[in-house]
């Protein structure tokens, strides 16, 4: 890798991480098309995924802070135990157990056959209207403070489809805090909070894993991007935020399945490779 290629690619990955489109796919994608079919792989998409939950933990600090200091005074019985910031920082941690137990069992898939551009282009395309239909029936009742254990299960378990490349983690995180009936703004923010342990778990170990498996890694390029995905990502959490607040998803469903059209011409005329 390059850096020009880190760049670019450092942009993509902050452009598109919170964004219910896929950073995965945008990275395979811009990848092959702008650099002689070069996908940089699920190790370089999670480790550049570093610099954009370090975006969120900045931006959420606050938050954050809180429900951790809840957290732990639950513990303790200095709270109740269904105390919401206490109750969510459980709920995060049993979220993240479904990621990470499919992530370990299917990591060689993972890093395989599941970037298969065709593979890509069905979940833009399936995740698009699902997340259609969620945003067009969201009762948009619940705020963060109402979230349930049971809610809290099925969003951790709508995080961990995304580990198919084109299935967007806030894209299916957010389509099923709609289905339930949370705010958009809220169903947002839980995307961004569930991600945390999961996308920092994920990045390390890649990191350990290149650290250990490649004698020469690219470790400047690699530095570079992750940098760059952190100031891009910061400026997409505050967009995204307050674009929600009164927009719906419409917006990203049409990108969605227009890129996911794009993606399945270009491979038909072989532009792309599969």
């Amino acid at each position: 890798m390059d850096w020009i290629e880190a760049i670019v690619l450092g942009i993509a990955q902050g452009l598109t991480e919170f964004l219910p489109i896929s950073s995965s796919a945008h990275l395979s994608i811009v990848g092959q098309l702008f650099f002689a079919g070069h996908d940089p792989g699920a190790a370089f998409t999670a480790i550049t995924q570093l610099g954009t939950e370090t975006a969120v933990i900045i931006y959420f600090a606050k938050d954050i802070g809180r429900i951790i200091s809840r957290w732990f005074m639950s513990l303790f019985g200095k709270v109740p135990r269904n105390d919401p910031d206490a109750r969510i920082g459980w709920l995060v941690i049993v979220g993240t157990i479904p990621i990470v137990i499919l992530g370990l069992a299917f990591k060689s898939q993972i890093e395989t056959n599941f970037r298969n551009l065709w593979v890509t282009v069905a979940m833009l395309a399936i995740v698009g209207l699902i997340l259609l239909a969620a945003d067009s029936v969201a009762k948009q009742e619940r705020s963060l403070e109402q979230l349930t254990w049971p809610h809290g299960i099925v969003l951790g378990l709508a995080q961990a489809c995304a580990l198919i490349p084109g299935v967007s983690r806030s894209g299916a995180t957010i389509s099923a805090g709609l289905f339930l009936g949370y705010k958009r703004p809220a169903a947002t923010r839980y995307a961004f909070l569930l991600a945390i342990p999961a996308v920092f778990g994920s990045g390390l170990y890649e990191l350990k894993d290149v650290a250990e498996t490649d004698p020469n890694p690219a470790w400047g390029p690699i530095m570079l991007a992750t940098l760059i995905a952190f100031a891009v990502g910061y400026a997409v959490i505050h967009w995204l935020l307050k674009y929600v607040s009164s927009h719906s998803f419409k917006i990203f469903v049409w990108y969605r399945l227009a890129l996911a059209g794009l993606v399945a011409a270009l491979l038909i005329s072989g532009v792309l490779a599969a």
